[in-house]
């Protein structure tokens, strides 16, 4: 196999200029004057700056209210990163198993995919409406109240469920693709050996499922930490100051907000180093776990 070779030695920087002047205009600088900020106390309106030293990290980090908000960021995560997963895999396998009507059913399934996340969470503040919401309605036939906007942990609910109503599809596409890039040898092969399809599922499907498992936990918490920015927008943006938040709403409402530079730059910082360890833990501890076949 030949490798490619070009003419000029500059050729290979040429081709990569625009990609990394993207990065650099879009990413590292916007991340380097995160960090700067967050060392300084910022007027927004005349930009004057006093330097603070660490006092924006210490006031955030002491705070109840990052503290609480951290917790559910933490508890939103991994219900939406889970939950996703779980029913993207069920709804993939009833799917991989559909002979007749299959186009039509994917079709159907993978259509909410294409919503926006403000979009969705449009949606979200109409099926929970406390009038005209028929979640609402549903909810009270079991006598749960739901008080979307009044109560904590019921808009905590809604945000939960919207954000994982929109992550599903994403969830199926990929896999049902795995389950239909396993051989047909191997299917009839564990149907002799096994005749129990649940014992089968676990002991043979799921792990050749496993890579895309893991490539779907990691964009999971990806987008339950930041994606979701508009689902929770639109539910909480018209709802009193105690709605529960993650920590990147968070960040938005008290930077263009409360007009609070410096402690959101701080909040962003601390937000990029939890997930960078995140990153690690999981590339470290879950991926040796996964073998690639």
């Amino acid at each position: 196999m030949e490798k490619a070779q070009f003419q000029s030695r500059w050729m290979p920087y040429l081709l990569l200029a625009p990609q990394m002047v993207i990065i650099a205009i879009f990413f590292i600088w916007p991340a380097a004057e995160a960090i700067r900020a967050s060392f300084f106390l910022e007027d927004p309106f005349f930009g004057n700056s006093t330097f603070v030293g660490l006092q924006n990290y210490t006031d955030a980090l002491s705070a109840s209210d990052y503290k609480r908000t951290a917790w559910f960021t933490v508890v939103f995560t991994v219900l939406v990163s889970l939950l996703s997963l779980a029913l993207g895999m069920m709804l993939a396998v009833s799917a991989d198993r559909v002979l007749r009507g299959q186009s039509t059913y994917k079709t159907l399934l993978m259509w909410v995919y294409a919503i926006a996340p403000p979009v969705a969470g449009l949606i979200g503040v109409m099926l929970f409406d406390q009038h005209i919401g028929p979640l609402v309605d549903f909810a009270a036939m079991f006598g749960w109240h739901l008080q979307i906007g009044v109560d904590y942990w019921d808009t905590g609910f809604a945000m939960i469920v919207v954000s994982t109503w929109k992550q599903v599809p994403y969830c199926f596409i990929f896999f049902l693709s795995g389950l239909q890039s396993i051989p047909t040898s191997v299917k009839e092969a564990s149907a002799i050996d096994c005749q129990s399809e649940t014992r089968r599922f676990w002991t043979i499907t799921f792990p050749l499922l496993a890579p895309t498992t893991f490539f779907l936990l990691i964009l999971n918490i990806t987008y339950a930490m930041f994606e979701t920015f508009g689902t929770i927008d639109q539910i909480v943006k018209d709802q009193p100051g105690n709605s529960p938040v993650t920590l990147v709403y968070k960040v938005f409402r008290d930077g263009f907000r409360g007009n609070d530079i410096g402690g959101s730059s701080a909040q962003s910082v601390i937000l990029m180093i939890f997930v960078l360890l995140l990153t690690i833990v999981q590339f470290r501890l879950i991926e040796r776990r996964i073998h690639y076949t």
